[in-house]
């Protein structure tokens, strides 16, 4: 097509983020864009930001000042959490034209088509579209489209929660979803398409229909009883919220697999106090000895933050030997504290040096490794389902069993997208990847 114009997106933070900017492509495709990478010429940029850290947030500063390079004539519009709490920072970089906040994100096509780029003064032409999150009342299903084989479909927006170092309720709004009927025909959409694989994502995903009457126990009964989709995953849910009823369910179900990521933010009771929390970690012990009770095999990793305000030496220790005691944990996600604005943690005076939050981090980080390997070692021997995905990395393809392993064979593309049974037995540990056909 002569003149067609190229958009690129570069997306930071969660795989939320990644659902929306793929529902956007989408429309822009419909409008006759051309997808290109954020690495190539554009004439539309598209930044969907995070703020969770103040890297994210370097990283979205990063992205336009590269953007800008790249195309000093193309349109930028910076969306997302980011370009929700503070605007006016955005506003500042040079190159900016657009900035949506979450609530608006979904008229950029419009905003776009509409933009005359040089035609409005530069104080004019930073339009921040930015409604106020707190009335969203409702949310809409988007997915991932980016992958051949798996996609993530966003189910529920917003958290209730408020913990003291999270900006997320502010940039997010409160807790929304979709009904259940929408997401299983987003889901059977995808399946139409050839995915094998969805994996079901939000911001407190275990909240979902608390809105409208339904509960996220109904949606996950209801996608496995009536949906095609072949593989389903539950991206992270809090551990209040995963009941043991759920976890008898998805250790006998036709899709869901065994594999759960629970946040759990503190190994210790005092530091989970302070965050605001609600939930000990008597009770995450107790979530995960249930699940190995029900599925032995099941991958379970939790998100841990370092560094937090009040971390003593005595507290860090304790946590780390809580953590190292809960067998059935196979991996941690570990983040270094970053103060957040306007959040009740950045007011605590108690600050951990930042060296020292960068030291206890690649502690855990290190126990996360240790977890994994010996995860893996355990399931030497036996013998799982993997969805190939369709990748040719220097002659080998790579996929993921049912409990998160991963695996790689020399690339055959009669295996792309397929689901094969596999006998988990040659271990490359420094790869940490099962090798087949050795």
């Amino acid at each position: 097509m002569p003149n067609q114009k190229k958009i690129a997106f570069n997306t930071l933070g969660c795989k939320l983020n990644f659902a929306e900017s793929s529902d956007l492509a989408r429309k822009f495709a419909a409008k006759g864009y051309l997808q290109t990478g954020f690495h190539d010429f554009a004439d539309v940029y598209v930044v969907n930001t995070c703020s969770v850290t103040q890297i994210a947030e370097k990283k979205c500063r990063n992205a336009i000042r590269q953007a800008s390079h790249l195309n000093p004539n193309a349109v930028i519009a910076v969306i997302g959490c980011f370009a929700q709490l503070r605007p006016e920072q955005i506003a500042d970089i040079e190159g900016v034209d657009i900035i949506l906040g979450n609530e608006d994100k979904g008229r950029l096509i419009e905003i776009v088509e509409n933009y005359n780029k040089g035609s409005l003064s530069p104080c004019e032409a930073k339009t921040a579209l930015i409604s106020d999150i707190g009335k969203a009342e409702s949310t809409s299903v988007s997915f991932s489209s980016d992958d051949r084989t798996r996609c993530f479909v966003k189910v529920q927006d917003g958290c209730n929660y408020y913990c003291s170092y999270c900006t997320i309720p502010f940039a997010r709004g409160r807790s929304r979803s979709a009904r259940v009927a929408e997401v299983v025909d987003v889901v059977k959409k995808v399946a139409a398409e050839g995915k094998k694989e969805v994996v079901l994502t939000g911001i407190n995903i275990g909240t979902f229909g608390q809105n409208n009457g339904e509960t996220f126990f109904d949606l996950i009964k209801t996608l496995d009883e009536c949906s095609p989709i072949e593989r389903l995953r539950i991206s992270s849910i809090e551990p209040n919220l995963l009941s043991e009823p759920m976890i008898d369910f998805i250790a006998q179900s036709r899709a869901f697999l065994p594999h759960f990521h629970i946040p759990l933010q503190a190994g210790s009771d005092v530091i989970l106090r302070a965050m605001r929390r609600k939930y000990d970690t008597a009770l995450f012990k107790q979530r995960l000895q249930y699940i190995y009770s029900k599925m032995p095999h099941a991958f379970v990793a939790a998100d841990v933050i370092t560094g937090f305000p009040g971390e003593t030496e005595e507290e860090f220790a304790a946590a780390k030997s809580y953590i190292e005691g809960l067998e059935s944990l196979s991996a941690l996600h570990v983040f270094t504290y970053s103060e957040r604005p306007n959040t009740f943690a950045a007011t605590l005076t108690d600050k951990v040096p930042h060296q020292v939050r960068k030291q206890r981090s690649l502690i855990l980080q290190e126990i996360s490794q240790t977890k994994k390997q010996q995860f893996y070692l355990c399931n030497r021997g036996s013998q799982r389902k993997v969805l190939w995905e369709d990748d040719n990395d220097e002659g080998f393809m790579f996929g993921f069993t049912d409990n998160y392993i991963r695996v790689c064979k020399p690339y055959d593309a009669a295996s792309a997208n397929r689901i094969e049974d596999v006998m988990l037995q040659n271990l490359n540990m420094e790869r940490l990847c099962f090798v087949l056909g050795e």
